[in-house]
């Protein structure tokens, strides 16, 4: 499934949050959106994920307006994981990941609960299963939450921040899962390293607006990168992968 942007503009207490923003995810595909904080990368993927309404332009998935979509029919093609995901209830694993089958009410219970139990071998939860949620380190939640995602059988992936609070083994498995699944996929990522290795485009946000957009390699240069995080880029090359990889340090100070 197809996701264009097509001249989103978000403004909020007069202020212009993203500004006249066109991108593209073609079907299958994993797509990056980064930028410094506020720059309106989470404001545009809240549009995307229908909790915030654009004020201008419009989202299509395979040509269909986003915002116009019956609810239920957009949670059946688009599954979310949003930045901030707060529990105030103590719901068992297995009751949570079972809440992305809530689009899918029909099915038979042993079809769900097939479903829900592959979403979570595949993302190391399993055997967390019968354990509260709110008994779990910031990491076991993550997983748990994008387990949930998954058992939503989504066409479409929208992720904020996905590694946050994960160790670097379960950062490259979550996301090597993620660019494994067949689905399309846009996420926000603020490790640039991670975005290069496993992004097939990205697109770079500052102010509101996309900066540049292209195959990592092309995108992560050193004058964009100081103009738009402030910092002095050493691109390598990945030994293994051949991935644009980069070394960084601090900008020197100008006379």
């Amino acid at each position: 499934m197809r996701i264009d942007i097509d001249g989103v503009t978000v403004e909020a207490a007069r202020t212009r949050l993203v500004d006249d923003v066109r991108l593209t995810v073609d079907s299958g595909a994993f797509v990056g959106l980064v930028g410094p904080n506020g720059s309106g990368k989470s404001t545009l993927l809240r549009s995307v994920y229908r909790a915030l309404r654009p004020t201008g332009g419009a989202i299509r998935l395979d040509g269909d307006d986003l915002h116009a979509m019956d609810p239920r029919a957009a949670a059946r093609a688009l599954a979310a994981l949003p930045q901030e995901s707060s529990a105030d209830f103590d719901f068992t694993v297995a009751e949570v990941v079972a809440m992305g089958r809530l689009p899918h009410r029909g099915r038979t219970a042993a079809s769900d609960r097939e479903i829900c139990a592959r979403a979570m071998e595949r993302t190391g939860v399993a055997h967390l299963a019968d354990r509260g949620l709110l008994s779990l380190s910031g990491g076991e939640k993550q997983r748990v939450l994008i387990a949930r995602a998954l058992a939503q059988q989504p066409q479409v992936l929208v992720l904020d921040e996905p590694t946050n609070h994960l160790d670097i083994a379960h950062q490259l498995d979550i996301l090597s899962l993620v660019r494994d699944s067949g689905v399309t996929v846009l996420a926000a990522l603020h490790d640039l390293n991670l975005a290069a290795a496993h992004c097939d485009v990205l697109y770079v946000i500052d102010g509101g607006r996309i900066v540049a957009s292209g195959p990592p390699h092309d995108v992560l240069q050193p004058e964009l990168l100081a103009q738009t995080f402030g910092v002095r880029a050493h691109p390598v090359r990945h030994p293994a992968t051949g991935a644009v990889q980069l070394l960084f340090d601090l900008l020197p100070p100008t006379a």
